[in-house]
């Protein structure tokens, strides 16, 4: 699913920019990490509940490529 607009970012990509990361990166240090940078906003929420989703499951656990339930959140709610 495309989460940002203005740089057709998908939210696949975004968890694949997360990787294995333990931390909490911002939204603007995951755009930089893509090469990219926030244009209209309207996707940071998006971005941002990604991360979240990212950040609290253990590290060892997901490596953001989708194959856990945080990951699917939005395939497994439809």
């Amino acid at each position: 699913m495309i989460v940002c607009s203005c740089n057709v970012l998908s939210d696949g990509q975004v968890r694949e920019a997360l990787g294995g990361r333990s931390d909490r990166p911002s939204v603007g240090a995951i755009f930089r990490h893509m090469g990219c940078e926030p244009r209209c906003g309207r996707c940071a929420r998006n971005i941002s509940a990604i991360v979240d989703q990212h950040a609290a499951v253990p590290a060892d656990h997901c490596s953001g490529a989708g194959e856990c339930d945080n990951c699917r959140a939005d395939e497994l709610a439809a």
